[in-house]
């Protein structure tokens, strides 16, 4: 998963000489999936390496704080020697999903550490690893956690109102300012998620007479990369028009020579655009889609806002999809905007902290 190196058999080769992908094949599989799940996966697949180490389930040197050698553990001919001498992690998988269940992480966390492993697993050329036992164990603790009253935890929708407050204390005097408004509003006239506001690149706008188009070339629910448009209408209000914003912000990138390429750009500490020569972001300064969900959570904490603590990256989009169900539009509208798939069940439940309360079954029954 660090370094991904596939290796098949030609069945068509009577010695059984080992085939080679292509190095454009390899680049392909190495970006199958976008850098911040990589990310996550190789942290839930060290995790779950110390933990089985540390329960003597296998022989590894690996410890918590252990880079390297937990980095080439996660290369995929590493994880395949594992395999070899240990056969299939179906039952170590389960005792884990255990481990975390009492621990009190949640369904999601845990579900995520069960695909980290699936994938390093197939990664290795061991096809796929039987998590039959793992689910179950997970399933139990879904019910388990339901009859004693724990929920899984949603973003706190982020609102007009919460918006306006957030984007009136910026210093629009500042890069950083005009920045991180534009990525607040924006952000929740697409109802995009934090990812792919952070993939935004400047040639993915086209203004008109009607506002903003703009392409959102990929997304978690895009497996084809088809791209979807999205039109963004202006807005009532000068500092909260996703259109005027947007336009305020590409000025500033143009005064400094930026006319292509990312959207969203680092900012240093003299207030200046930056790059990445290491560390998580692209060396061409984009920012990523944690970097979002900062900007998110810093500007309503220093706005003050009662729920700061609790918004996220998400909020925006959240925020969205309550806003536009209560001004009347449907869950299809309203999906294929924000890109999610029709019928999805995340989308669907949205709308019903919104109907239950406008659209309540009770109203008029004359109680």
């Amino acid at each position: 998963m660090n370094e991904i190196e596939v290796r098949v058999s030609d069945p068509g080769t009577l010695d059984n000489t080992p085939f080679v992908l292509s190095a454009s094949a390899l680049d392909r599989l190495r970006r199958a999936k976008a850098d911040s799940t990589l990310r996550g996966y190789r942290g839930d697949l060290r995790r779950f390496l110390v933990w089985a180490g540390a329960e003597k389930m296998i022989t590894t040197d690996l410890t918590p704080t252990d880079r390297g050698p937990i980095n080439d553990a996660l290369n995929a001919a590493a994880f395949a020697a594992l395999l070899q001498r240990y056969g299939h992690l179906h039952a170590v998988a389960a005792e884990y999903v255990n481990h975390l269940a009492e621990e009190g992480k949640a369904p999601s966390t845990i579900d995520r550490a069960l695909a980290a492993v699936a994938v390093a697993h197939r990664s290795a050329g061991a096809g796929r690893l039987a998590t039959d036992a793992a689910r179950a164990v997970l399933g139990t603790y879904r019910r388990d956690s339901a009859e004693a009253g724990r929920r899984a935890r949603k973003a706190k929708p982020l609102l007009v109102t919460n918006l306006r407050v957030m984007v009136d204390i910026l210093d629009l005097d500042k890069l950083a300012g005009l920045r991180d408004r534009s990525v607040l509003v924006l952000g929740f006239a697409l109802g995009a998620r934090r990812s792919e506001v952070a993939a935004l690149d400047i040639e993915d706008l086209d203004f008109n007479e009607h506002g903003l188009e703009v392409t959102v070339r990929r997304s978690k629910t895009d497996k084809d990369s088809a791209g979807r448009k999205v039109h963004v209408p202006y807005g009532a209000n000068e500092q909260t028009c996703p259109v005027r914003t947007t336009r305020a912000w590409l000025a500033a990138l143009a005064e400094r020579g930026v006319t292509s390429g990312a959207l969203y750009r680092r900012i240093d500490k003299h207030g200046e655009l930056g790059r990445a020569p290491h560390g998580r972001g692209s060396t061409d300064g984009r920012i990523t889609g944690q970097a979002v969900a900062i900007i998110v959570r810093r500007t309503a904490l220093t706005a003050g806002l009662d729920a700061a603590s609790a918004f996220s990256g998400h909020s925006l989009r959240r925020g969205f999809a309550t806003e536009a169900r209560r001004a009347g539009h449907d869950q299809i509208r309203i999906g294929r905007h924000g890109g999610w798939k029709d019928g999805s069940p995340t989308l669907a439940g949205y709308m019903e902290d919104v109907d239950r309360v406008t659209s309540n079954a009770l109203a008029g029954v004359g109680l």
